[in-house]
Formats: structure tokens, sequence, C-alpha cells
């Protein structure tokens, strides 16, 4: 019988770079020219969101979140050496990385014998370890695993995709980040990992190609994509790969890597700051509540509020845009 370890991280990529570029999204939000005038400014912002760009333009916000995250990888980091796992799975989304308009799989497990990214090969800015735009990072697969939790899953009923080697892109940032990160010290990863790509980015991925475009270069409702899979799904293949992790030969950590709602994929809210009402509604999983997350409608997950749904209710700013309340 296997063991099972759960962990949730995030892939937040401006952890990567420096505290001085943490912000640099904003700025690009800022400076897009369709941008109505009076969200310029951090008088049209709310109260939060002014408070933690304070004077310095969010430089001390910035050390802060990036104490925080620090404090929090490294304890995970500790959790997952005390384990002593035989394999990670990682959970994460492809964002038109190693997926795009050939083939994107609601779900596919990626049972690589290796992987050796260059995360800043393409990477302009500074990184906060400062190391070379060539240095490559070596991490070890596991196919046999891969194989083997690939098989049961669909003996389950679960038709996952898998593949043995990459298609378009050697590991997508949100495996790759998470890597990186649970390693922040460099004390190197030596434990083999299985990616397990989940399509969260749905009905944008291939028409936004899943990055932050202007205002005015949104796309349009008729150029949306197919949605991804429904949360119950997302639920249900989650509970069954723990089951079966459990049931296995191998200590299995199964680490989910993601995060809240994103200002940049809320037009709603002018790409500037996310949907904190949607966020709320969606912690009722921290309340026990995992049967109401997992049945949610579709508009939901997505920040948006089905019909006669009062969990989504927020504040409004007067223009009919959600404005969240201060913590």
């Amino acid at each position: 019988m296997g063991e099972v370890l759960g962990l949730g991280v995030t892939h937040f990529p401006p952890l990567s770079g420096t505290d001085e570029s943490m912000g640099r999204i904003l700025k690009r939000v800022l400076d897009d020219p369709a941008l109505p005038e009076q969200y310029r400014r951090p008088e049209g912002w709310p109260a939060p969101m002014r408070e933690e760009y304070g004077s310095d333009r969010g430089l001390s916000a910035a050390r802060r979140h990036r104490e925080a995250l620090m404090s929090g990888f490294r304890n995970a980091r500790r959790v997952l050496d005390e384990f002593a796992p035989d394999l990670v799975v990682i959970w994460g989304d492809d964002q038109y990385e190693n997926f795009r308009e050939d083939v994107i799989p609601p779900f596919c497990l990626l049972a690589y014998e290796e992987m050796a990214p260059k995360p800043w090969e393409y990477h302009r800015a500074a990184n906060a370890w400062n190391e070379p735009h060539d240095k490559v990072f070596h991490y070890k697969g596991h196919q046999a695993a891969g194989k083997y939790l690939a098989g049961k899953m669909i003996e389950a009923g679960f038709d996952v995709s898998y593949a043995y080697r990459p298609l378009h892109h050697p590991l997508g940032h949100a495996f790759l980040n998470t890597l990186l990160f649970m390693d922040y010290d460099r004390q190197g990863f030596p434990y083999p990992v299985l990616p397990f790509q989940v399509n969260c980015y749905g009905r944008r991925v291939i028409a936004q190609q899943a990055g932050v475009r202007s205002l005015s270069e949104l796309p349009a409702e008729a150029d949306f994509d197919p949605p991804s899979p429904l949360p119950w799904r997302c639920f249900d293949l989650g509970a069954a790969c723990a089951r079966i992790a459990a049931d296995s030969p191998y200590r299995v950590a199964l680490v989910a890597s993601s995060s809240w709602s994103h200002a940049f994929l809320t037009p709603k809210n002018w790409l500037l700051f996310p949907d904190v009402g949607a966020d709320r509604a969606v912690r009722g999983v921290a309340k026990g509540r995992l049967q109401d997350l997992a049945r949610a409608p579709a508009e939901r997950r997505r920040g948006q509020r089905p019909a006669g749904d009062p969990e989504l209710d927020v504040p409004d700013g007067g223009d009919g845009r959600a404005r969240p309340a201060a913590d």
C-alpha cells in the first residue's frame, strides 16, 4: 500500500523576478490606452489595492508578499522532505505552452523520463536568483509510475491523455515555477516528477493565447474556445487519483499548483484587480463545503454570477463593476 501527501502552492510568475518588477503586470494595464482615465490613478481603485500600492508603487507590498510566499514554500519543502516521496504529482494548467492549436486535452499526464528546462532562456528581466540565461535545470520523471497512474485512471472511468515527451514546450510554467519555488534555496530537487495538466484556461486558452492583452484586444464571445472540464469532473478526478495513489506501491506527494482569480483575466474590472467576491464564494472549500464547490456551475469558476446565485453578489461601486470591500 502506498502513502499520500497533499500540498497546495502557487506558481505566481512574478515571484521568479525581483521585487522591483513584481508589479509589471499592473504597470502594463495602467499604460493601456483603452483603460478609462478614472482607473489610472489610485483614487479610482479599491481601498486594499490603494494600500498595497502605497507611496512606493507597491515595492513594500512586493517585499512582504515575497517573504510570506518564501515562508510558505520553505514549510512545504520541509513537509515534502519529511515525507520523502517516491514521486511528486503536480497538477497545473498549461497556458498555451505545450498544448496549442493542434491539441488541447482536458487532462494529460506527462510521463516523461526526464525534464531539462531553461527557465531564463527567453526571460529578459533579471531573475530572483541572478541565474544566467542558459542555466539548465534537470528533473527526473517516472515513466513507470506515470503508466501505472494513467492506466488505473482509465480503468476507473477517467479517459485521461498521457504523453512520453513534450510537444511544444519542455515544461509549462505552472509546473516549472512550482519546482523552482519548492527549491527556492537551491538545495536541489531529487524527487521524480509527474506533471498532470488540467485545462484551466478553458475558453481563452487559444482565443487569448493564455496571455495578457490590452482591453482593446480582448477576444469577442464568438472567438472563445470550448470550456475547460467542469468543476465536478476535476473534483472527482482528483479524488480518484488520491485513491489510486493510496493503493499503489508508491509514496506519492500530490501537489496542486494554482491561485485565486487573476486581475488580468477579469475584464469586468478592467484587468486591474481580481474578482474578490467570487474568490470569497469559492473559499467555501475551506469550510468543508467540498461538494458545493465541486457541483458549482461553470460560471462561478469563471468568476461570473449565474442567475439566481446570491453567493456571488459582491458590493458594487455604482458603475456596475464589482468592488471588493477591505479585509
